[in-house]
This record gives structure tokens, sequence and C-alpha cells, in this order.
């Protein structure tokens, strides 16, 4: 699967994405990675210019729900973009784990998979993929 793979808007960290694009591209995906302080408005126009399959938003600053939330509403308010699989994951508070509440919002917003950043997470996001994959076959 071609899979866009990007940092949040306020998150300026590089390694996070590093790992996971070479953790994708081990597993056979083909990985757009367009970087940290990615904007909602940049991220939508990059999903039109790579038509992904997936978009993987990545956040480690603790500012990622905030950050998921607008990019998320900007992917689904566009026409095109709105049924493109979103999963967002990393340091997604500033007070560790996500709580029910804040992932149940980045679910109705449009986040197909709200993810972590532990081991079981990476576990998950795969299994996340090999369901998407199946369904873009």
């Amino acid at each position: 699967m071609k899979i866009l793979l990007s940092g949040t808007a306020s998150d300026s960290h590089t390694w996070n994405l590093v790992y996971l694009a070479l953790f994708l591209e081990e597993r056979g995906h083909d990985v757009v990675a367009l970087g940290p302080c990615v904007s909602p408005r940049l991220l939508t126009t990059a999903c039109r210019q790579h038509v992904p399959d997936v978009v993987v938003l990545s956040s480690v600053n603790g500012h990622g729900y905030r950050d998921a939330l607008a990019s998320v509403r900007a992917l689904r308010a566009e026409p095109e973009l709105a049924a493109l699989p979103v999963a967002v994951g990393g340091k997604l508070g500033i007070v560790g784990r996500s709580g029910e509440a804040e992932t149940a919002r980045l679910r109705e917003a449009g986040c197909d998979a709200v993810l972590a950043d532990g081991a079981d997470d990476l576990e998950a996001l795969c299994s996340f993929l090999e369901a998407r994959a199946r369904v873009v076959v």
C-alpha cells in the first residue's frame, strides 16, 4: 500500500517519523514521508498529490490529540479525501496515554485508528494496515 506518513502541525520531532518510515517500508509498504510540522492544509494538498491508500499521523510532543483533530477534520471536509483511512498515534497528550474521551473525539472526527506509543500499538498499526490492504486489493 501507499502510506502517507506525517508529523503533526506543532511537532518538530523527526526520529519517530524516520523509525516509522523504516518500519513500514520493511513491511513492504510504499511510504511518502512528509516530515514534521505538517499543517492540515499541507496534509490535504499532499493527499491530493500522492493519492495514498492510508494516512499515518505521528506525534511525540504531547499535542498530537489537538493537532490530529485539526488534520483529520481538514481531510474529512474534502469530499475526495473524506473516506481516506487515517491512523494517529504517538504521545497524543501531555499527561501520557490519551483517555477514552479524547480517543472518542478523534474517532468521531474521523480517525479510523487511535494508537499510543507502545510496542502493542505498533502491532495494532500493523493489524490496521493489514485490514486496509484487504480492502485496497
